[in-house]
């Protein structure tokens, strides 16, 4: 490693991955508003194997609390009924025909600071995962042969900078859904 070669780069593209698994995190999260990373996320029994909603079916939302699966198989329309109803969501999947309903009730009040605290620990998470890389560049630095103490310095600086900036890319993320779940 040099001092130019340390890769910057690298850690920036590890923590840019601890905010994208945060937001995917937050993506299931409900807020009362339908959409369809609510179901995309659970797996079917189908044909032997467990497979995402979207390769059963069209996963839809017609109206803001309402989100629809029309399943292409009609033999599998029980299998999205039963992996809905067992996904831990707390929704019903009403079956009409090969579409399979599913109404998204409003959230009670207690269910919405549950919901912001969720949120609060995986921002929290992706804080960890973001030192983690923090760390592990740093680290780095340090090991690195023939870079002198000011370019070590001015690296650590670098790599200070990358994780400050990234930290408060969670929090802005975090306050962003928080608003979002309180949202009535």
């Amino acid at each position: 490693m040099s001092a130019e070669g340390h890769d910057l780069k690298a850690l920036e593209k590890k923590m840019d991955g601890a905010l994208n698994a945060l937001k995917n995190e937050f993506a299931g999260l409900r807020t009362g508003r339908a959409s369809t990373s609510l179901v995309e996320p659970i797996t079917v029994e189908a044909y032997g194997s467990k497979m995402p909603m979207n390769q059963v079916g069209t996963v839809s939302v017609p109206e803001p609390r309402m989100i629809t699966i029309q399943v292409w198989d009609k033999s599998m329309v029980g299998a999205v009924e039963r992996a809905i109803r067992e996904s831990g969501l707390g929704i019903n999947p009403v079956v009409d025909g090969q579409n399979v309903r599913v109404p998204v009730p409003p959230l009670t009040e207690e269910r919405r600071a549950e919901l912001a605290k969720v949120a609060g620990k995986y921002a929290e998470q992706g804080k960890v995962s973001v030192r983690n890389v923090r760390r592990e560049g740093m680290e780095a630095i340090k090991k690195a042969d023939g870079v002198g103490e000011d370019d070590q310095k001015r690296m650590s600086e670098e790599v200070q900078k990358l994780t400050d900036d990234m930290i408060k890319k969670i929090d802005e993320a975090l306050v962003k859904k928080e608003a979002e779940i309180m949202q009535v």
